[in-house]
């Protein structure tokens, strides 16, 4: 019997057979009873300023960081450090941080997020005139506001009304006397007005601007009213918990599977939630931010900006041309043959079993790029680990087509092949039970799970 709240282990040893399940959970294990869930994030101070559910709970790092006693003296790495869950949580406790994100709105976001070092009195003196500023907005100067740069998923996302006021709001931040910091601060509560204010269904992975999944839409100068001053009671609320020591919060730019500007051996630990294989395409996820901040004008803009840096984990990615021949790398092949051999064999699986579907979706392909850029990944983040170090990540399984897909325990097989001793797979919960009933989805159990890969 499992020990309460740890859940269920799968335990490999560098050298053991493939696969071993342990009895009795292993000398370091996560009470996953104190974890809890991405909302968490919707509730607590700065985690809430941008709503990314492509995350994890704010105290699963705040848990390692105790369970390993980090401090001022130690480093933490995320690879996908996405809007800067672990970057915050080290700063407050007084841990040095390296954050790398290749999307380039959520890096912002993430370096707004972590800036704190604001003259408090100031900022709430500029509130205060900026919220003044807004509510005497006249008519006169709404019909000023131009709406032709818009696309069309703006026009479909909000009235005509409340999309001047919108674009009113975001002008009015850019010309107003503030700090870089003070700008970009004010900025992000416009953008976190978005999904608030508008009358689209705004749940996430996407958008949705039709007429089944309308909501009542709120007034957009209200509603940034309302968030600018969360903000800035959530900087006193963290400020006052911060430990305020000397440590360095670094947000990179930067492809995770690119080397990194690291030195070897200098990590303590590393945490992340690198992209699910679920088919998400996480450019599209904040296409809606990325029209209005004026970043891109187009799905070809997001594709040649964003897409095309982000590790494959969506058919939308793959580009069939790309993939010449076998579509696993030789690096994989030579790393670990046994999850070579099974990938290629649910490879050929999938590519034929697409031919048969009216999507023809490249699941097929979207797993060999999948496991090849992880493998890039595993590589770079082994590099910068310092001995016996662990790199934790949230990661589910997934089943394209109904062709199971264990991320988990490849990636752990992967990890092996590259140096790592030791990996442990503990389970969090079951995923996609809420689809069970749709006949179109497939019948696999899937689940969610934390995976260690000890250095």
């Amino acid at each position: 019997m499992r020990d309460k709240g740890l859940g269920q282990f799968v335990v490999r040893e560098s050298g053991q057979p493939y696969l071993f399940e342990s009895i009795h959970s292993p000398a370091w294990a996560l009470d996953i009873a104190r974890l809890g869930t991405f909302q968490d994030c919707l509730r607590a101070p700065v985690h809430r300023w941008f709503k990314y559910p492509a995350g994890f709970s704010y105290r699963l790092v705040e848990t390692l960081l105790a369970d390993f006693g980090l401090d001022h003296r130690h480093w933490i790495l995320d690879p996908f450090v996405g809007s800067g869950t672990v970057s915050v949580v080290a700063k407050q406790h007084g841990v040095n941080s390296v954050g790398l994100e290749a999307h380039p709105f959520v890096h912002w976001v993430a370096r707004v997020k972590c800036f704190w070092e604001f003259d408090m009195q100031r900022l709430r003196y500029k509130l205060t005139e900026l919220v003044q500023t807004v509510r005497q907005v006249s008519e006169d100067d709404l019909a000023a506001q131009d709406l032709s740069e818009f696309p069309e998923l703006l026009h479909k996302c909000f009235s005509e009304q409340n999309l001047r006021k919108l674009k009113f709001l975001r002008e009015t931040i850019k010309n107003f006397d503030l700090t870089p910091q003070e700008r970009d601060l004010f900025l992000l509560a416009l953008v976190d007005t978005l999904r608030t204010a508008t009358r689209a269904g705004a749940g996430w992975p996407y958008i949705a601007p039709s007429a089944y999944h309308e909501k009542r839409e709120r007034d957009a100068i209200v509603v940034f009213c309302e968030t600018a001053k969360m903000f800035y009671h959530d900087l006193v609320a963290i400020r006052t918990s911060w430990a305020r020591r000397e440590v360095s919060c670094q947000l990179i730019l930067h492809d995770a599977r690119k080397p990194y500007p690291l030195e070897d051996e200098t990590i303590d630990l590393a945490v992340t939630s690198p992209p699910y294989l679920n088919n998400y395409d996480y450019a599209d996820r904040t296409r809606l931010e990325l029209y209005f901040l004026g970043w891109a004008k187009s799905w070809r803009d997001i594709t040649g900006q964003i897409r095309e840096r982000l590790i494959i984990a969506a058919t939308t990615q793959v580009k069939r041309t790309d993939f010449d021949g076998e579509p696993l790398s030789d690096d994989l092949k030579v790393i670990a043959p046994t999850v070579y051999k099974e990938l290629r064999i649910k490879i050929a699986r999938l590519s034929q079993i697409r031919k048969s579907k009216g999507g023809k979706k490249s699941y097929d392909l979207m797993v060999a790029g999948y496991f090849n850029d992880m493998v890039q990944v595993l590589q770079q983040v082994y590099r910068v680990l310092k001995p016996e170090a662990p790199f934790v990540l949230v990661l589910g399984d997934s089943a394209p087509y109904g062709v199971h897909i264990p991320t988990d325990t490849y990636l752990g097989e992967i990890a092996l092949g590259l140096g790592f001793r030791r990996y442990t797979i503990q389970t969090l919960r079951r995923r996609g039970e809420k689809w069970r009933d749709n006949p179109q989805r497939h019948k696999v159990a899937l689940k969610e799970v934390i995976l260690t890969l000890w250095r």
